[in-house]
């Protein structure tokens, strides 16, 4: 198994395994990456932030540009449809940030991103592509790569272009998700597709899409040959998934789920986190869809789901989990 976890490289940026957490928009804040970088993900990306956001230096987008030391390496991800104001955002990113990585969007398919010609748009234009990033390229000293699906639709699947077109231009690394723009996040991510990828580049492929347990970690690696393995949705509630996917492609062994009471710690660490990050109002109500991605697959978890939601304080949010974990110390790991 130890070809499987072999450590790689962006750009000089050594990577120690092949495990990488996906940027996730309002979810990969600082609080919740170093959570999941303490259950051993190589590689961890910041949720994707507007260029004009640090070009205007957004109060609230400033915040977002926050990084514990302890998370690195570290990928920090911008977006944005005008070549000169993605270029500043990227400058500032790079003489600015501790980030160790600029990462771009050309994969995002909600329609607001759309409509700013950014995200998936570019999907249709392997010259855009090539010229964009051939100008962050030539403007920083980090080194840039690129997250981008494998086409705009079934008609336009021009992710071999694409990929060769980042490339050429100087990108550093690509991330591949395995479906389309028009797909969204529905349906089957298709592994030959970024199969075709990692083989038309000689730069570092990391795969996503569709990776939701240990095993599904290493068959990607076998059928697409990738340099790295992205999770996103599946380590929501349950960083776990990383700890036991680093294990599994060292060792092939598959460790065991955790148990309520150790979800409910490691739940509220991340809380304590967000609490110091962006103050208790905010985090108490952002906490709450964590708090049910930690919740779930453990029985009798609907009651104290219905008071989280209600709940206004660190205090009654602290107890509410304490509580429900006690409730919940007979249930045994296998039925989590």
């Amino acid at each position: 198994m130890a070809e499987l976890n072999r450590p790689f490289e962006i750009g000089g940026i050594r990577m120690d395994n092949r495990v990488v957490l996906a940027p996730m928009a309002g979810v990969c804040n600082s609080a919740f990456r170093l959570t999941v970088k303490e259950f051993g993900a190589g590689l961890v990306y910041a949720e994707m932030i507007s260029d004009k956001g640090i070009v205007q230096r957004n109060e609230k987008t400033m915040d977002m540009l926050y990084i514990d030391e302890r998370e690195y390496p570290l990928s920090l991800q911008i977006f944005g449809g005008d070549k000169e104001t993605l270029v500043e955002a990227a400058q500032y990113v790079d003489k600015s940030s501790n980030a160790d990585i600029i990462d771009i969007n050309m994969g995002c398919p909600v329609n607001k991103i759309i409509r700013c010609e950014a995200g998936a748009k570019w999907l249709l234009d392997p010259d855009k592509i090539h010229e964009m990033v051939s100008a962050v390229v030539s403007a920083v000293d980090k080194p840039v790569s690129v997250k981008m699906r494998i086409g705009w639709d079934e008609e336009h699947l021009l992710g071999v272009e694409n990929a060769r077109a980042a490339e050429a231009a100087g990108a550093a690394a690509i991330a591949v998700h395995g479906r389309t723009r028009v797909q969204m996040y529905e349906g089957t991510a298709n592994w030959d597709w970024i199969r075709k990828m990692k083989e038309s580049v000689n730069i570092p492929v990391i795969g996503n899409g569709d990776v939701e347990t240990p095993q599904d970690a290493g068959r990607m690696i076998a059928e697409t040959g990738v340099d790295g393995v992205m999770i996103g949705r599946a380590a929501l509630g349950d960083p776990w998934m990383i700890y036991r996917t680093v294990k599994y492609l060292e060792t092939g062994e598959l460790i065991a789920q955790p148990t309520p009471r150790e979800k409910m710690d490691v739940c509220l660490l991340h809380f304590k986190r967000l609490v110091q990050l962006k103050g208790e109002f905010v985090a108490v109500r952002e906490m709450r869809k964590h708090a049910a991605w930690y919740l779930k697959g453990i029985r009798g978890n609907a009651h104290i789901r219905k008071a989280i939601n209600g709940a206004e304080s660190a205090g009654e949010f602290t107890a509410l989990l304490n509580g429900f974990a006690d409730e919940a110390r007979a249930i045994e790991p296998s039925a989590v």
